[in-house]
């Protein structure tokens, strides 16, 4: 799944390449992408495209007089830049175009989606904060006053264990599975510490460990075209994904947790004081 580093560098990639260019086109090729019906898809067509933000996970291309289009990759998604788009509308069928925005120099870009599980999201709306998604969002941790402080205050009410806050887009806005397993092991913590449970001290750690994780990451990123930013994901990480292989810290070999749809990766000795933890449908450490 694309996180926050991958987000912001498409971001950095598509201000260069769509901003102060029209939409000539938008061409559904899954309707299940669609979120929104008012304003139609076409209302983006033949206004210029002013700016490109992220909010989370999110894209949101603004048009001057006229609607924004908003995208979540989700799981499976990605975006595919074309120098030259396709001559001729693309045609519906079981592969993984979802939808095609035509530019009016004849570039453009695909939205694709692996898998059989079709979570990818398009919405027209007036205003960004007409999509839930957005409007749930907690605050962006790259943000100039994202503190310690405020770090904090959003974990001290919660009881559950750390995986989970961090992943909850409420709480803390772009990291997914992913980013949360490096910053965890960046942190030495287990993922099944309870997030209220951390002294000032330990707030400190994962601070430094969160906005230095994303902080590389993003770097890493920055300037790759959109279609190398997976590749440059997957080599960046140290822990998750890599189950099996030995930890780059210690040399401890990396052990992963199970869920019903995805799972977490970790370093025992990093991160637990050596005890492995037990498969996550068990919910609960080995004794």
């Amino acid at each position: 799944m694309p996180e926050l580093p991958e987000v912001e560098a498409l971001k950095d990639f598509l201000t260069e390449r769509v901003v102060g260019r029209e939409i000539v086109r938008v061409l559904p090729v899954a309707i299940s992408v669609l979120k929104t019906y008012d304003p139609p898809l076409t209302a983006v067509e033949g206004h210029e495209v002013t700016a490109v933000h992220r909010f989370g996970k999110f894209l949101d291309f603004r048009t001057e007089g006229g609607p924004h289009l908003v995208t979540h990759l989700a799981r499976a998604g990605w975006l595919h830049w074309r120098d030259r788009l396709p001559d001729g509308p693309p045609r519906p069928g079981k592969g993984p175009l979802a939808l095609r925005v035509a530019l009016e120099t004849g570039e453009g870009f695909d939205l694709t989606e692996a898998g059989t599980q079709k979570r990818l999201a398009v919405y027209v709306v007036r205003d960004p904060a007409e999509v839930p998604g957005v409007a749930r969002l907690g605050p962006d941790p790259l943000a100039p006053d994202f503190d310690e402080e405020r770090l904090a205050a959003l974990l001290s009410g919660e009881r559950r264990q750390l995986k989970g806050a961090l992943r909850d887009q409420s709480l803390i806005a772009g990291v997914g599975n992913a980013y949360s397993d490096e910053i965890l092991h960046a942190a030495r913590m287990s993922p099944f510490k309870l997030a209220a449970s951390l002294t000032p001290a330990e707030i400190h750690t994962l601070y430094e460990a969160l906005r230095g994780t994303l902080t590389e990451a993003v770097d890493r990123s920055r300037g790759l075209a959109a279609g190398r930013l997976k590749a440059e994901k997957k080599t960046g990480l140290r822990v998750h994904g890599r189950t099996g292989e030995p930890c780059p810290v210690c040399g401890d070999t990396i052990r992963e947790v199970s869920f019903s749809d995805s799972s977490l990766q970790y370093c025992p000795t990093c991160q637990t004081g050596g005890k492995p933890l037990a498969d996550r449908r068990m919910s609960r450490l080995l004794k």
